[in-house]
């Protein structure tokens, strides 16, 4: 049983990958887990802003923009863009909690 964090180059920052079940980790093992990843959650609300900001550029780019396949490239680059965004709040509301077990 382990616990690896693996960086998501997609979302720029690593996200825990938990080979076998949560409840299995002694209590030790789950607060080192929750307190890094608490750390890495913490980041992800000024990461969301950051990808705001460049869908604000290209929505700009967008509004000036005259040819339709580039239009059309920069449309597919602000739902990228709103998609990692998605994830990463769907990866903000991950909140895992200590379990107790049973001596």
């Amino acid at each position: 049983m382990s616990v690896i964090f693996n960086y998501d180059s997609r979302l720029r920052l690593s996200l825990p990958v938990i080979q076998g079940s949560w409840t299995e980790l002694d209590r030790d093992s789950q607060e080192k887990i929750l307190t890094r990843w608490e750390t890495i959650r913490g980041t992800i609300p000024d990461r969301v802003k950051e990808i705001e900001q460049q869908i604000e550029l290209v929505h700009n780019q967008l509004t000036l923009e005259e040819d339709f396949e580039r239009s059309c490239e920069l449309n597919l680059e602000m739902a990228e863009l709103a998609s990692i965004i998605n994830d990463l709040w769907i990866w903000f509301r991950t909140t895992p909690s200590l379990t107790s077990i049973a001596a």
